[in-house]
């Protein structure tokens, strides 16, 4: 596959607006879908109560709502875990202590396990939700840094553009099918920033080697040749890699059950979100800013001229 890859004639900087065009686009309708239908958020963000219930034989979530509804309890959701032996039901409501024991009874005598119940308050669904973010930005300035570093910061800003493209296309992507947002999100989220982030560094990686095997690099047009050619050298290794991952994360998919599910979905959409702006943004955004450095350095006036 690489020796076939290697032979591809394509000019990828050529095609940079359609690129962009196309992530622009998605980004407006991303954004229209989470103004519409917002985020499904689950209780660590939004407060609530989970029960936990465990059972010696297969549940069904028809089941599991009418033991609750016989109680005069409508949670929001019942899912299935555990190859359908375990039964989680999220309230948007705290649960008092009464209720809470009420439930631990009902279910301790049904199914012979008693069930686990925790409770968010709003104030640490806050919290939570602040951590999360600052988590996120933690991990978008380290990478600044680090790629400032290793490259330059051009090639730096570059990449935390493009791991907010695909940070936000898995957040759009829950929207539309209300996925619900939750702890396990947000470790997808950033399980994604890492993988994007490597693949990136490769790219800009080869893309720093080549520059050094070229005699002069002044002109937009030397930028763009060297971004070619180094992204054919990196494709069938962004594709294996990615295929590779993408087949696990199919498998959990499908076969994970409900409480992985959520992850596995968010993992699929990041990883193609991130070949994608791995190889049509990141570089391309990099080699638009190193262009324009380079005119404005050729343009800039000598020391002690008029």
């Amino acid at each position: 596959m690489s020796s076939k890859v290697r032979d591809i004639k394509f000019d990828f900087v050529k095609h940079r607006n359609k690129f962009f065009a196309i992530s622009l686009a998605l980004i407006v309708l991303g954004g229209l879908a989470i103004a519409i239908f917002g985020l499904n958020l689950g209780i660590d963000f939004s407060s609530g109560s989970r029960v936990d219930l465990q059972s010696d034989s297969k549940l069904t979530t028809e089941e599991v709502s009418d033991e609750f509804d016989g109680l005069g309890y409508n949670p929001e959701s019942v899912t299935l875990a555990g190859g359908g032996d375990i039964a989680v039901a999220a309230f948007k409501d705290e649960l008092g202590k009464d209720e809470v024991a009420e439930i631990k009874n009902h279910f301790t005598e049904l199914y012979g396990a008693e069930p686990s119940i925790s409770t968010v308050s709003p104030d640490v669904a806050v919290d939570l939700a602040k951590n999360a973010f600052i988590a996120v930005a933690i991990a978008s300035i380290g990478i600044i840094v680090y790629v400032a570093l290793r490259f330059e910061w051009l090639q730096g800003l570059a990449a935390v553009v493009a791991l907010f493209h695909d940070a936000f296309f898995i957040i759009a992507v829950f929207s539309i099918l209300q996925i619900e947002v939750n702890i396990t999100f947000i470790a997808a989220v950033l399980t994604i920033v890492g993988y994007s982030i490597n693949d990136t560094i490769v790219t800009f990686d080869r893309i720093r080697e080549n520059m050094k095997f070229e005699k002069k690099v002044k002109t937009f047009e030397d930028v763009a040749r060297v971004v070619n050619k180094s992204l054919v050298q990196t494709l069938a290794r962004s594709i294996n890699t990615v295929l590779t991952v993408v087949f696990a994360a199919a498998a959990l998919t499908a076969f994970g059950g409900e409480a992985i599910r959520p992850f596995a979905i968010a993992l699929l959409i990041g990883l193609v979100a991130g070949t994608y702006s791995s190889l049509f943004i990141a570089s391309q955004l990099w080699a638009v800013w190193k262009g324009k450095q380079l005119k404005k350095k050729k343009f800039a006036p000598v020391e002690g001229e008029a």
